[in-house]
Protein backbone atom coordinates (compact mmCIF):
# COMPACT_ATOMS: atom_id res chain seq x y z
CA UNK A 1 0.00 0.00 0.00
CA UNK A 2 1.52 3.12 -1.14
CA UNK A 3 2.30 6.22 1.35
CA UNK A 4 0.80 8.38 -1.25
CA UNK A 5 -2.78 7.15 -0.79
CA UNK A 6 -3.53 8.18 3.02
CA UNK A 7 -7.00 8.91 2.54
CA UNK A 8 -7.78 5.97 0.54
CA UNK A 9 -6.72 3.57 3.75
CA UNK A 10 -9.36 5.44 6.25
CA UNK A 11 -11.91 2.71 6.10
CA UNK A 12 -9.64 -0.04 6.96
CA UNK A 13 -7.15 1.91 9.36
CA UNK A 14 -10.18 3.85 10.99
CA UNK A 15 -9.98 7.12 12.99
CA UNK A 16 -6.42 6.76 14.17
CA UNK A 17 -4.74 6.33 10.50
CA UNK A 18 -7.14 10.08 9.23
CA UNK A 19 -5.79 11.30 12.62
CA UNK A 20 -1.97 10.54 11.34
CA UNK A 21 -1.99 11.20 7.81
CA UNK A 22 0.97 13.25 6.55
CA UNK A 23 -0.65 14.78 3.74
CA UNK A 24 -3.71 15.90 6.35
CA UNK A 25 -2.65 18.08 8.68
CA UNK A 26 -5.75 20.05 9.39
CA UNK A 27 -7.45 16.67 10.40
CA UNK A 28 -5.27 15.71 12.98
CA UNK A 29 -5.66 19.41 14.17
CA UNK A 30 -9.18 18.23 15.14
CA UNK A 31 -8.80 14.65 15.86
CA UNK A 32 -7.86 15.19 19.43
CA UNK A 33 -11.17 16.79 21.29
CA UNK A 34 -10.18 19.39 23.70
CA UNK A 35 -12.63 20.94 26.60
CA UNK A 36 -14.50 24.38 25.15
CA UNK A 37 -15.81 27.66 27.22
CA UNK A 38 -13.80 28.36 29.90
CA UNK A 39 -13.06 25.07 30.57
CA UNK A 40 -11.00 24.96 26.99
CA UNK A 41 -9.50 28.63 27.74
CA UNK A 42 -7.95 27.03 30.65
CA UNK A 43 -6.61 24.00 28.84
CA UNK A 44 -4.89 25.91 26.52
CA UNK A 45 -3.39 27.71 29.12
CA UNK A 46 -1.66 25.36 30.71
CA UNK A 47 -1.72 22.63 28.63
CA UNK A 48 -0.82 23.87 25.49
CA UNK A 49 -1.15 21.55 22.33
CA UNK A 50 1.96 21.02 20.43
CA UNK A 51 2.69 19.32 17.58
CA UNK A 52 6.76 19.25 18.84
CA UNK A 53 7.19 15.74 17.75
CA UNK A 54 5.87 15.92 13.93
CA UNK A 55 6.49 19.54 13.31
CA UNK A 56 9.64 20.05 14.86
CA UNK A 57 13.03 21.16 14.12
CA UNK A 58 14.88 18.36 12.59
CA UNK A 59 18.17 19.06 12.71
CA UNK A 60 19.80 18.57 16.39
CA UNK A 61 22.73 21.51 16.65
CA UNK A 62 19.90 23.88 15.87
CA UNK A 63 17.14 22.75 18.01
CA UNK A 64 20.23 22.83 21.03
CA UNK A 65 21.04 26.64 19.90
CA UNK A 66 17.71 27.43 20.14
CA UNK A 67 17.39 25.86 23.01
CA UNK A 68 20.29 27.53 24.81
CA UNK A 69 18.65 30.85 23.26
CA UNK A 70 15.66 30.67 24.85
CA UNK A 71 17.14 29.76 28.38
CA UNK A 72 19.32 32.17 28.21
CA UNK A 73 16.60 35.45 27.37
CA UNK A 74 14.13 33.59 30.02
CA UNK A 75 16.99 33.91 32.57
CA UNK A 76 17.55 37.25 32.04
CA UNK A 77 14.35 38.01 32.48
CA UNK A 78 12.81 36.08 35.70
CA UNK A 79 16.70 38.14 37.27
CA UNK A 80 15.37 40.99 36.72
CA UNK A 81 11.89 40.21 37.42
CA UNK A 82 13.48 38.54 40.91
CA UNK A 83 15.57 41.74 41.56
CA UNK A 84 12.65 43.90 41.24
CA UNK A 85 10.78 41.85 43.72
CA UNK A 86 13.35 41.74 46.18
CA UNK A 87 13.75 45.51 46.11
CA UNK A 88 9.99 45.62 46.99
CA UNK A 89 10.21 42.90 49.91
CA UNK A 90 12.89 45.01 52.45
CA UNK A 91 10.71 48.09 51.76
CA UNK A 92 7.21 46.24 52.79
CA UNK A 93 8.05 42.66 54.75
CA UNK A 94 5.53 41.08 52.89
CA UNK A 95 5.83 37.02 53.12
CA UNK A 96 3.78 36.80 50.23
CA UNK A 97 6.10 38.19 48.25
CA UNK A 98 8.93 36.98 49.32
CA UNK A 99 7.73 33.79 48.70
CA UNK A 100 7.01 34.97 45.11
CA UNK A 101 10.40 36.06 45.19
CA UNK A 102 11.76 33.27 45.99
CA UNK A 103 10.39 30.91 43.56
CA UNK A 104 10.94 33.29 40.90
CA UNK A 105 14.71 33.30 41.74
CA UNK A 106 15.03 29.77 41.79
CA UNK A 107 13.22 29.30 38.50
CA UNK A 108 15.90 31.52 36.69
CA UNK A 109 18.73 29.44 38.72
CA UNK A 110 16.63 26.45 36.78
CA UNK A 111 17.79 27.43 33.24
CA UNK A 112 21.80 26.97 34.65
CA UNK A 113 21.29 23.33 34.86
CA UNK A 114 19.40 23.06 31.59
CA UNK A 115 21.68 24.88 29.67
CA UNK A 116 24.72 23.01 31.07
CA UNK A 117 22.30 20.00 29.48
CA UNK A 118 21.81 21.54 26.86
CA UNK A 119 25.35 21.74 25.70
CA UNK A 120 26.46 18.39 26.92
CA UNK A 121 23.66 17.01 24.71
CA UNK A 122 25.43 17.97 21.56
CA UNK A 123 28.65 16.07 22.19
CA UNK A 124 29.29 12.91 21.05
CA UNK A 125 28.69 9.58 22.07
CA UNK A 126 32.14 7.68 23.27
CA UNK A 127 33.50 4.58 24.10
CA UNK A 128 31.70 4.84 28.20
CA UNK A 129 28.79 6.82 26.90
CA UNK A 130 27.59 4.85 24.10
CA UNK A 131 23.80 6.40 23.64
CA UNK A 132 25.38 10.51 24.37
CA UNK A 133 25.05 12.59 26.51
CA UNK A 134 21.54 13.66 26.30
CA UNK A 135 19.66 12.08 29.35
CA UNK A 136 21.81 14.90 31.24
CA UNK A 137 18.46 17.41 29.93
CA UNK A 138 16.23 15.03 32.42
CA UNK A 139 19.59 14.53 35.19
CA UNK A 140 18.74 18.26 34.99
CA UNK A 141 14.87 18.27 35.37
CA UNK A 142 15.83 16.10 38.60
CA UNK A 143 17.79 19.23 40.24
CA UNK A 144 15.25 21.70 39.30
CA UNK A 145 12.61 19.59 41.49
CA UNK A 146 15.15 19.40 44.40
CA UNK A 147 15.53 23.01 44.02
CA UNK A 148 12.04 24.22 43.61
CA UNK A 149 10.98 22.08 46.27
CA UNK A 150 13.59 23.44 48.82
CA UNK A 151 11.99 27.07 47.70
CA UNK A 152 8.49 26.18 48.62
CA UNK A 153 10.08 24.49 51.79
CA UNK A 154 11.49 27.96 52.82
CA UNK A 155 8.04 30.25 51.58
CA UNK A 156 6.52 28.03 54.41
CA UNK A 157 8.62 28.39 56.68
CA UNK A 158 8.67 31.95 56.54
CA UNK A 159 4.92 32.39 56.47
CA UNK A 160 4.28 29.84 59.09
CA UNK A 161 6.60 32.58 61.12
CA UNK A 162 4.32 35.09 60.39
CA UNK A 163 1.31 33.64 61.43
CA UNK A 164 2.56 33.06 64.74
CA UNK A 165 4.31 36.22 64.94
CA UNK A 166 3.02 38.85 62.98
CA UNK A 167 4.28 42.07 61.75
CA UNK A 168 2.56 44.98 60.16
CA UNK A 169 2.74 45.27 56.38
CA UNK A 170 4.28 48.48 54.72
CA UNK A 171 3.98 49.95 51.88
CA UNK A 172 1.03 47.52 50.16
CA UNK A 173 0.85 49.32 47.19
CA UNK A 174 4.39 48.74 46.10
CA UNK A 175 3.64 45.12 46.93
CA UNK A 176 0.96 44.77 44.69
CA UNK A 177 2.89 46.51 41.88
CA UNK A 178 5.77 43.95 42.81
CA UNK A 179 2.94 41.53 42.01
CA UNK A 180 2.54 42.68 38.87
CA UNK A 181 5.39 43.02 38.04
CA UNK A 182 6.18 38.83 38.86
CA UNK A 183 2.96 38.35 36.43
CA UNK A 184 4.36 40.28 33.75
CA UNK A 185 7.90 38.46 33.67
CA UNK A 186 6.48 35.08 34.40
CA UNK A 187 4.02 35.30 31.22
CA UNK A 188 6.87 36.96 28.83
CA UNK A 189 9.10 34.17 29.69
CA UNK A 190 6.38 31.51 29.49
CA UNK A 191 5.22 32.69 26.14
CA UNK A 192 8.77 32.30 25.02
CA UNK A 193 9.92 29.36 26.31
CA UNK A 194 6.69 27.55 24.92
CA UNK A 195 6.82 28.77 21.36
CA UNK A 196 10.80 27.72 21.21
CA UNK A 197 9.96 24.13 23.05
CA UNK A 198 7.48 23.77 20.22
CA UNK A 199 9.43 24.80 17.55
CA UNK A 200 12.40 22.28 18.87
CA UNK A 201 9.91 19.39 19.68
CA UNK A 202 11.39 20.04 23.63
CA UNK A 203 8.65 18.83 25.95
CA UNK A 204 11.21 19.36 28.99
CA UNK A 205 11.18 23.39 27.23
CA UNK A 206 7.21 24.00 26.94
CA UNK A 207 6.83 21.92 30.33
CA UNK A 208 8.80 24.45 31.86
CA UNK A 209 7.17 27.39 30.33
CA UNK A 210 3.85 25.84 31.39
CA UNK A 211 5.46 26.11 34.87
CA UNK A 212 6.45 30.17 34.40
CA UNK A 213 2.83 30.73 33.61
CA UNK A 214 1.40 29.03 36.33
CA UNK A 215 4.26 30.71 38.63
CA UNK A 216 2.38 34.11 36.90
CA UNK A 217 -0.73 33.07 38.81
CA UNK A 218 0.75 32.53 41.56
CA UNK A 219 2.10 36.33 41.48
CA UNK A 220 -1.31 37.45 41.21
CA UNK A 221 -1.60 36.11 44.00
CA UNK A 222 0.28 38.25 45.57
CA UNK A 223 -1.97 40.86 44.43
CA UNK A 224 -4.85 39.03 46.49
CA UNK A 225 -2.44 39.23 49.45
CA UNK A 226 -1.91 43.08 49.17
CA UNK A 227 -5.75 43.62 48.40
CA UNK A 228 -6.58 41.61 51.42
CA UNK A 229 -4.36 43.39 53.85
CA UNK A 230 -5.52 46.86 52.42
CA UNK A 231 -9.17 45.89 53.35
CA UNK A 232 -8.26 45.41 56.69
CA UNK A 233 -7.40 41.64 57.00
CA UNK A 234 -3.12 41.71 57.85
CA UNK A 235 -2.81 38.09 57.85
CA UNK A 236 -4.28 37.68 54.29
CA UNK A 237 -0.14 37.99 53.41
CA UNK A 238 1.04 34.93 55.40
CA UNK A 239 -1.95 32.72 54.53
CA UNK A 240 -1.51 33.45 50.46
CA UNK A 241 2.24 32.64 51.16
CA UNK A 242 1.00 29.39 52.45
CA UNK A 243 -1.28 28.70 49.74
CA UNK A 244 2.16 30.03 47.29
CA UNK A 245 4.15 27.18 48.81
CA UNK A 246 1.23 24.40 48.77
CA UNK A 247 0.29 25.08 45.04
CA UNK A 248 4.31 24.97 44.20
CA UNK A 249 4.26 21.08 45.88
CA UNK A 250 0.91 20.23 43.41
CA UNK A 251 2.83 21.37 40.73
CA UNK A 252 6.08 18.95 41.30
CA UNK A 253 3.77 16.49 41.76
CA UNK A 254 3.16 16.33 37.99
CA UNK A 255 7.06 17.15 37.22
CA UNK A 256 8.21 14.58 39.35
CA UNK A 257 6.07 12.18 37.29
CA UNK A 258 7.30 13.45 33.88
CA UNK A 259 10.72 13.29 34.76
CA UNK A 260 10.28 9.71 36.58
CA UNK A 261 8.46 8.49 32.92
CA UNK A 262 11.18 9.89 30.67
CA UNK A 263 13.87 8.10 33.53
CA UNK A 264 11.74 4.78 32.86
CA UNK A 265 11.97 5.26 29.05
CA UNK A 266 8.04 6.02 29.29
CA UNK A 267 6.87 7.66 25.68
CA UNK A 268 3.73 9.16 24.90
CA UNK A 269 1.16 6.66 22.78
CA UNK A 270 0.52 9.34 20.56
CA UNK A 271 4.44 9.01 19.27
CA UNK A 272 4.22 5.24 19.05
CA UNK A 273 0.74 5.48 16.96
CA UNK A 274 2.26 8.10 14.38
CA UNK A 275 5.35 5.45 13.53
CA UNK A 276 3.22 2.94 13.61
CA UNK A 277 1.02 4.92 10.92
CA UNK A 278 4.37 5.55 9.28
CA UNK A 279 4.91 2.04 8.43
CA UNK A 280 1.81 0.68 7.60
CA UNK A 281 1.62 3.44 4.26
CA UNK A 282 4.95 1.64 3.37
CA UNK A 283 4.71 -0.89 0.14
CA UNK A 284 5.93 -4.24 1.24
CA UNK A 285 5.34 -3.85 4.82
CA UNK A 286 2.20 -6.80 5.82
CA UNK A 287 2.93 -6.75 9.60
CA UNK A 288 4.04 -4.28 11.81
CA UNK A 289 5.53 -6.43 14.79
CA UNK A 290 7.50 -4.25 16.88
CA UNK A 291 7.96 -0.48 17.70
CA UNK A 292 9.93 1.26 20.39
CA UNK A 293 10.26 4.67 20.79
CA UNK A 294 12.26 6.55 23.94
CA UNK A 295 12.75 10.08 24.61
CA UNK A 296 16.68 11.26 25.23
CA UNK A 297 16.93 14.57 26.60
CA UNK A 298 14.76 16.80 23.61
CA UNK A 299 15.34 14.20 21.27
CA UNK A 300 13.62 10.88 19.89
CA UNK A 301 15.66 7.46 18.90
CA UNK A 302 13.86 3.99 18.68
CA UNK A 303 13.26 0.59 16.13
CA UNK A 304 10.86 -1.64 14.62
CA UNK A 305 10.75 -5.25 13.41
CA UNK A 306 8.33 -5.65 10.73
CA UNK A 307 7.77 -8.59 7.94
CA UNK A 308 7.66 -7.64 4.52
CA UNK A 309 8.31 -10.93 1.27
CA UNK A 310 10.14 -7.81 -0.68
CA UNK A 311 13.89 -6.96 -0.18
CA UNK A 312 14.91 -6.40 2.79
CA UNK A 313 17.41 -3.54 2.59
CA UNK A 314 14.34 -1.33 0.19
CA UNK A 315 11.75 -1.66 2.86
CA UNK A 316 14.13 -0.62 5.87
CA UNK A 317 15.46 2.49 4.00
CA UNK A 318 11.81 3.00 2.76
CA UNK A 319 10.21 2.65 6.44
CA UNK A 320 12.92 4.95 8.23
CA UNK A 321 12.08 7.26 5.23
CA UNK A 322 8.44 7.40 6.03
CA UNK A 323 9.25 7.62 10.32
CA UNK A 324 11.49 10.59 9.87
CA UNK A 325 8.69 12.04 7.34
CA UNK A 326 6.17 11.83 10.01
CA UNK A 327 8.52 12.92 13.28
CA UNK A 328 11.15 15.28 12.83
CA UNK A 329 13.15 15.20 15.98
CA UNK A 330 13.96 11.32 15.90
CA UNK A 331 17.96 10.66 15.57
CA UNK A 332 18.22 7.09 15.25
CA UNK A 333 15.71 4.49 14.05
CA UNK A 334 16.60 1.06 12.90
CA UNK A 335 14.34 -0.95 11.17
CA UNK A 336 14.55 -4.94 11.02
CA UNK A 337 13.02 -7.03 8.32
CA UNK A 338 11.63 -10.14 9.11
CA UNK A 339 10.83 -12.37 5.73
CA UNK A 340 6.86 -13.13 5.56
CA UNK A 341 6.57 -17.31 4.86
CA UNK A 342 3.13 -16.40 4.13
CA UNK A 343 3.56 -14.80 1.08
CA UNK A 344 5.75 -15.21 -2.07
CA UNK A 345 8.74 -13.01 -2.56
CA UNK A 346 7.94 -10.40 -4.86
CA UNK A 347 10.17 -9.75 -8.30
Amino acid sequence: MSRLHDHDVHGEHGEHAHAHAHADAHAHEHEHEHPTGVAGFLYGLFVPHTHDAADSIDDAMEASRAGIRALIVSFAVLLVTTILQAIVFFVSGSVALLADTIHNFSDALTAVPLWVAFVLGRRAATRRYTYGFGRAEDLAGLFIVGVVALSAVVAAWQSIQRLLHPQPLENVAWVIVAGLIGFAGNEAVAIYRIRVGRRIGSAALVADGVHARTDGFTSLAVVIGGVGVLLGFPLADPIIGLLISATIFVLLIGTVRSIGRRLMDGIEPDLLGRVEHALEHVDGIHRVERVRLRWVGHRLEGDALVTSPDDATRIAIEAEQSVREHIKNIDEFLVGVRRDPGSPASG
